[in-house]
């Protein structure tokens, strides 16, 4: 059975970049626009992993890692944090959270594969 990653990003382009990636690697993925809507659809969709942007309308992509990581069902799951806004102190402040990775945009291809491979 495929691997399952939820993709919480709200940008359109970078969202069906990323799924189109994984889906052409042949994971099951599911896309989320709505940072509000990411813990409910995870609890649903049960991913293997969790790709999350950090900048999200509404909701931080921080405060969603935090609060995975302290609901019973979710916390398992590991989360790749992909950010533009990569300043010092960021990563730190991010794996503190509780993702488990970490890269900035714009991702290339190569790497994020990786990123991806290793928390699976």
């Amino acid at each position: 059975m495929a691997k399952r990653i939820l993709v919480v990003e709200d940008n359109d382009l970078n969202r069906k970049l990323f799924c189109d990636v994984l889906r052409s690697q042949g994971f099951a993925v599911e896309p989320v626009a709505d940072g509000l809507d990411a813990l409910e659809r995870a609890r649903e969709f049960v991913p293997n992993l969790v790709i999350m942007d950090i900048q999200l309308p509404n909701v931080s992509g921080l405060d969603l890692i935090e609060a995975a990581k302290k609901d019973t069902v979710l916390r398992t799951i590991p989360v790749l944090a992909v950010t533009a806004y990569a300043g010092k102190g960021d990563e730190e402040r991010i794996r503190e959270a509780g993702a488990e990775g970490y890269l900035a945009k714009p991702v290339s291809i190569g790497p994020f594969m990786q990123a991806v491979r290793a928390l699976l």
